[in-house]
């Protein structure tokens, strides 16, 4: 019915919309990070950059355009974020605004969020408890997409195939009239993972196929805009997800477990603006649904918020606001639900000579008990055209999980919080076709939450203190040698992240980097750009990781680089078929990411797209 909809657009509704008056379009105010989140380091990646990753996952866009580690089993299987060394459950995950991370677990696997849904994803470093609210420890990962009120329908369908079984499939439409818009994504992508390696576990090491980790996934997203009127505003999304795996085994195992997911998110937005003000109410609701082999789990949560901004004078802007958040959980071992209250302050002062100031407080409430007050301080100051300088002071959070609390048996309902202090400060050079970044953080959890055998049970304490501390540089240029454009981008981040637990009680675990959380990566990437061609070739540095807590073991650093190539000036008619391949491990390296989780050698992908 979707797809009958969209071909009626495409060949009826542009010529019946041509004599069409357009209201214009409500003006929607920054995201609230960008307005009151000074001093914070952010990266954000636009509709057009995502469309050149539609085949691909969220895990693969941060492992080649981000600072940030990725801890992953396997292509397509678990794999979770490390801010700042951090760790997954510290990560803060939002789409549309309302919280996805799943409450059992308290993360999100990046590998089965496809880059065919959001239109737009920032990742906001650090802790930010007052900002994001619970999880926003090590950094926060916002996902968006809304329908937007254009003058034209749109509509485009890519197909890719590539090495090891991969093929990718992405459909996406959008279309609008005076009042309503609409935007549809269809998506599915698979693997067989057939790949190669050598079997570390055998004598002579020899080279083994891989088995039994094939994937597949797929989606469908809907979002829908309503102009009430120039002041009013209505846009809501559905987004289903449902994956398939084959759990890959460790080299040495032949294990044959399964997976599938299935995910359910809502949202709905109310917007009313004035001259100087806006209100939101926002409501959401998330299901999670799992089956690992024969065991079943499901989340689910229902969220609502209201939220008032507006200019006090023409230095001041205000934001308060509150949200509920009923979870129920029916998992495998128990079932527990959790009631949450959070109000929220943010204020923004712009009165000094090229300074700007925020302030933003956060009160939680979880079961009826309030939690500590989350406060942080922002500052960006304009030091000259060419410099500014950012800092920050924050303090975040972490409620434990429902499996940490109700899990049968080990679960432990006297968990504490995880808590945090972080500040940063940072300075930023622009000048000319040159830009550069440099960052220095620092930050100390307490209560670090981890699980740990008593007897024959594993149960979750808070007995790890970390001090993480580090250094993030990026820098870049972008100039012309006749019609032929050049792109160079670099990046290093140095991280420490240490076990400051007492020394007496785990002496061999003292004063030592967490286990994977490698002190030093590195990234770099050049690109040329001429007459509807485009080249690029990047690559990744990735140091030394301890696997375990004592740093028993070790695993080498690696590097990986990808070749990318395209070409967008295809047009057959009115369409345009813009064709692009790309090689990833190019000099097909044998790493791993995790200890005895092969990754795959040189793969080779090939894209075609139809635009109209």
């Amino acid at each position: 019915m979707i797809l009958f909809v969209w071909v009626l657009s495409l060949f009826g509704f542009q010529a019946e919309q041509q004599d069409t008056v357009r209201l214009q379009e409500i003006e929607v105010s920054a995201p609230v990070f960008e307005t009151f989140g000074l001093g914070k380091k952010q990266l954000n990646w636009d509709k057009a950059t995502l469309e050149n990753y539609q085949s691909r996952s969220l895990r693969e866009l941060l492992q080649e355009k981000s600072p940030l580690f990725i801890r992953q089993y396997g292509p397509g299987m678990l794999a979770s974020p490390n801010f700042r060394g951090t760790s997954a459950g510290h990560t803060a995950i939002f789409w549309n605004g309302i919280p996805i991370n799943s409450p059992s677990l308290g993360q999100s696997d990046l590998s089965i969020i496809p880059l065919a849904a959001p239109d737009r994803i920032d990742l906001i470093f650090g802790s930010d408890g007052a900002l994001l609210g619970n999880e926003a420890l090590g950094g926060s990962i916002l996902l968006q997409s809304q329908a937007n009120f254009q003058e034209s329908p749109t509509a485009s369908i890519s197909q890719e195939v590539g090495s090891f079984g991969q093929s990718a499939t992405a459909f996406q439409a959008g279309f609008s009239g005076k009042k309503l818009a609409f935007q549809t994504k269809v998506y599915s992508q698979k693997a067989e993972n057939d790949y190669t390696f050598r079997d570390l576990s055998l004598p002579g090491t020899p080279v083994k196929t891989q088995t039994h980790a094939a994937f597949s996934q797929k989606g469908i997203q809907q979002d829908i805009a309503w102009r009430i009127n120039p002041s009013q505003r209505l846009n809501t999304s559905f987004w289903y997800h449902e994956a398939d795996r084959e759990i890959q085994p460790p080299i040495g195992s032949e294990t044959q477990d399964t997976q599938e997911d299935q995910n359910f998110r809502l949202s709905l937005e109310y917007l009313k603006f004035w001259d100087k003000s806006r209100l939101e109410v926002r409501s959401g609701w998330v299901r999670d649904d799992q089956l690992f082999n024969q065991s079943f789990n499901q989340t689910s949560s229902f969220f609502l918020s209201g939220d008032w901004e507006g200019d006090l004078g023409k230095d001041w802007k205000i934001r308060i606001g509150t949200r509920g958040t009923h979870i129920q959980g029916n998992l495998s071992t128990y079932s527990a639900t959790d009631q949450r209250l959070e109000t929220y302050q943010f204020i923004r002062f712009s009165g000094l000579k090229n300074i700007n100031l925020s302030l933003n407080l956060r009160q939680l409430m979880v079961e009826q008990e309030w939690q500590p007050l989350l406060p942080s301080l922002g500052m960006d100051w304009i030091l000259s055209p060419a410099f500014s300088l950012k800092a920050s002071l924050a303090r975040g959070l972490k409620v434990p999980t429902l499996n940490d609390r109700f899990w049968q048996p080990g679960g432990n309902p006297k968990l504490l919080p995880e808590e945090s202090w972080q500040g940063e400060t940072g300075l930023r050079w622009n000048k000319g076709p040159f830009h550069s970044e440099l960052t220095f953080f620092a930050m100390d959890v307490e209560n670090w939450n981890i699980w740990m055998p008593k007897g024959a049970i594993w149960s979750p304490e808070n007995i790890r203190r970390v001090r993480n501390t580090g250094i993030e540089w990026t820098g870049g240029t972008e100039f012309a040698l006749g019609s032929t454009r050049f792109k160079i981008d670099l990046a290093y981040n140095y991280t420490k992240a240490i076990n400051q637990s007492n020394s007496e009680e785990s002496p061999t675990f003292w004063n030592k980097q967490l286990p994977y959380t490698p002190v030093h990566q590195a990234q770099g990437g050049v690109e040329l750009i001429r007459d509807g061609y485009s080249f690029r070739l990047s690559s990744q540095y990735i140091g030394q990781r301890a696997t375990t807590l004592d740093h028993s073991r070790i695993m080498d650093a690696y590097s990986l680089s990808q070749l990318h190539l395209n070409y967008k000036n295809l047009w057959l008619g009115p369409v345009q078929v813009p064709i692009s391949l790309r090689i990833e491990n190019l000099f097909n390296k044998s790493y791993q990411v995790l200890y005895l989780r092969p990754m795959p050698g040189r793969s080779i992908h090939l894209n075609l797209k139809i635009q109209l």
